[in-house]
């Protein structure tokens, strides 16, 4: 059985955790949170955002065989992961 890890943020105190996520929440002044405040802005960056992507590869709805070799190399690389574990 491997031993337990006392490194990192998943291995400390759920309650050191929240406050460390909580000091990320208030770094940003919330006058500059302007997404939250104006959904037009938002949206119309994320649609700035998606005019710079090759239209080739911009929907996966339009493309169903690009959205599964996605899908199939996602999986593989995710998993690749847990064999290496595995072995060791």
């Amino acid at each position: 059985m491997k031993k337990k890890s006392t490194r990192g943020f998943a291995s400390m105190d759920p309650e050191k955790q929240r406050a460390i996520a909580r000091k990320g929440g208030e770094s940003v002044p919330s006058d500059k949170r302007s997404f939250s405040k104006n959904p037009d802005l938002a949206a119309a960056a994320g649609r700035k955002g998606g005019t710079h992507v090759d239209p080739n590869k911009r929907s996966f709805a339009r493309n169903p065989q690009l959205a599964s070799e996605a899908g199939r190399k996602g999986g593989h690389a995710s998993h690749r992961a847990g064999r290496r574990d595995a072995a060791e």
